[in-house]
């Protein structure tokens, strides 16, 4: 039994020195996978594009959702909170000369029709974004669909 009991002290140490070693790499500085070294200052933030606020982009294709004409970024929507509702929602709507919201957006998903958004319509800035006058970030022959 003693032996059994020393056999496992010492894989047990023997495990415990090996996770204390030093890797064969510690005497290089430490780099980030886009190749600068950690700790430096970071890239620059990017030029932000202004927000279009007036008029509205065309929809590229049946049931888009539509783009968001105004500034959103410091709007709260969260579990509890969602600040787009006290403008799109009814019957703020009318008081507010905003859009109302899509009367899909007050369906679960069993099908049932609620008197508030329903759950999975909750996040509006998942599907619906600020619209923004930015070139692409690559060329592209993207065409809107016509209807047709």
């Amino acid at each position: 039994m003693r032996g059994k009991i020393s056999v496992l002290l010492a894989v047990v140490g023997l495990c415990a020195g090996a996770m204390l070693t030093v890797p064969a790499f510690a005497g290089e500085p430490l780099r980030a996978l886009r190749g600068n070294v950690a700790g430096e200052d970071p890239d620059p933030v990017p030029p932000l594009f202004p927000v279009r606020e007036a008029g509205r982009y065309d929809r590229a294709f049946l049931d888009q959702p539509p783009m968001i004409p105004h500034r959103v970024d410091k709007y709260e929507i969260d579990l509890k909170v969602n600040q787009c509702l006290r403008c799109h929602d009814w019957p703020d709507n009318v008081r507010e000369k905003a859009p109302l919201i899509s009367v899909s957006h007050y369906y679960d998903r069993a099908g049932t029709k609620q008197d508030k958004v329903a759950g999975q319509r909750w996040f509006c800035t998942q599907c619906h974004a600020p619209q923004v006058d930015a070139k692409p970030l690559v060329t592209n022959r993207f065409q809107p669909a016509t209807g047709k």
